[in-house]
């Protein structure tokens, strides 16, 4: 039963990632986030020649909800990375912080 479910939350983050997939069009590391009920996602594109380093970040809204930090990732140049985690119920707000790395 496990497993089923691990199955389904990565089959919805994979489906958000597709739908919102779209590369940032500035010259630093964007990301944009978004929220499904419980789930949320993030996609982030690296057009610059560096590497960085990006990490999500989720608060939930129920006190008794572990908030969640994801563990950052290296994206390299030309690279996309999709992040998803959820909370148990609603999500209070979701963002990235990313750290740049050197030219």
């Amino acid at each position: 039963m496990a497993r089923t479910s691990a199955v389904l939350v990565l089959t919805a983050i994979a489906a958000l990632a597709a739908a919102y997939a779209c590369p940032s069009a500035h010259a630093d590391t964007g990301c944009s986030t978004h929220v499904q009920g419980s789930l949320g996602v993030a996609v982030c594109h690296n057009p610059d020649p560096r590497k960085d380093h990006v990490q999500l970040h989720i608060e939930c809204r129920r006190w008794w909800d572990p908030d969640v930090d994801g563990r950052p990732l290296e994206i390299g140049p030309a690279e996309t990375v999709t992040m998803g985690d959820r909370c148990w119920k609603e999500i209070q707000r979701i963002w990235v912080t990313i750290t740049q790395g050197e030219r």
